[in-house]
């Protein structure tokens, strides 16, 4: 029962990253190395971030109680975050190519770095016990919402970056790359808030992410109409 559990558990998280790369022509363009390079550059930005924080930012949970959302730490944290945008920034510009190959490569290369991760040995350690347990099941599902929003993201970074985007979205692009960078800060709080169990979370992350993301293919789509992608 237990490999089961780890076993739909593992298909979960890795199954629709798997089917991204394949049915959005990756496999044909031969991206696979560049997702691992990708990877790599995600692994390098993180080691930086953890630098940053434990030399620059003081321990701020100390200030608040065990499992209470702690704004300020949040804030650093996602502050920090910023460092993210750049790591992702120069995987683009590393990636050969234009439209939406380059930008699915990308994100999907640096997803599949966090996941594994972050994932991988939560899964190991935790899905494989005697005691079955909704979490694991969550943070799956909380996974796939993450590649949606690394793709969003990477997308946006490269709108941010095209001369030819028309002015009036500049500034949207803009507000969506804070509010995913500062996530943590906002959804986190109003999640905490409201004081709402871990699945009604879990949808409320689905929908803001979705939201983002459908905002996002529709600036998208319109650019590349207009320069022929």
């Amino acid at each position: 029962m237990t490999l089961y559990h780890f076993g739909n558990c593992v298909a979960l998280v890795y199954v629709p990253y798997y089917m991204t790369y394949k049915y959005s022509g990756l496999s044909e363009y031969g991206a696979f190395w560049k997702c691992i390079q990708a990877g790599g550059i995600y692994i390098f930005t993180q080691l930086c971030k953890m630098l940053v924080l434990a030399t620059f930012f003081p321990d701020t949970d100390s200030f608040t109680g065990e499992g209470q959302f702690n704004l300020i730490a949040e804030f650093l944290r996602c502050s920090v975050d910023l460092v993210d945008l750049l790591g992702l920034a120069f995987v683009l510009s590393k990636i050969p190519g234009k439209g939406h190959s380059k930008l699915i490569t990308a994100g999907l290369g640096w997803a599949t770095a966090e996941v594994i991760l972050s994932r991988g040995l939560m899964l190991w350690v935790g899905a494989r016990g005697a005691e079955f347990s909704w979490i694991y099941i969550q943070r799956c599902l909380e996974s796939n919402i993450l590649l949606v929003q690394h793709l969003a993201t990477a997308t946006l970074l490269w709108l941010f970056s095209r001369h030819d985007l028309e002015k009036k979205f500049v500034p949207l692009v803009i507000v969506l790359l804070v509010a995913i960078s500062f996530r943590g800060v906002w959804l986190e709080g109003t999640l905490q808030a409201l004081a709402t169990g871990p699945w009604f979370g879990l949808g409320l992350k689905a929908l803001v992410t979705g939201c983002i993301g459908f905002v996002t293919l529709h600036i998208y789509s319109g650019l590349a109409q207009s320069i022929g992608l």
